[in-house]
């Protein structure tokens, strides 16, 4: 069975944000780099996106119907509704992920 993958506004943000950065603070090719690897992330969650964890700072909540899936230090928070996987942030692992996760899931 094949997902459909798709980004929630605020992701495609994100993603745009990680490679703008990565590109004006490092080279651009390790930026196209980071996307093409973010990309290849993408296509696993469509083969199986029941592979991913289950963020821990979640698990804590006990909440446990957000995944997670690496390219580190990158992580793609998404949820599974269906056939279709919604990519919900994508961010540098080493922020503090409890409050943007807090943030970005649960207020609106």
């Amino acid at each position: 069975m094949s997902y459909s993958v798709s980004l929630t506004f605020a992701a495609a943000r994100d993603l745009e944000e990680i490679i703008d950065c990565i590109a004006v603070h490092d080279a651009p090719e390790k930026a196209e780099y980071a996307l093409t690897q973010i990309e290849k992330a993408f296509n696993r969650l469509s083969e199986s996106p029941g592979r991913g964890t289950r963020p821990r700072e979640l698990l804590t909540l006990g909440i446990r119907e957000y995944r997670e899936t690496l390219f580190k230090p990158y992580r793609i928070i998404y949820r599974i509704d269906g056939e279709v996987v919604t990519i919900l942030l994508i961010a540098d692992g080493r922020r503090d992920m409890q409050t943007l996760l807090q943030r970005r899931l649960f207020e609106h």
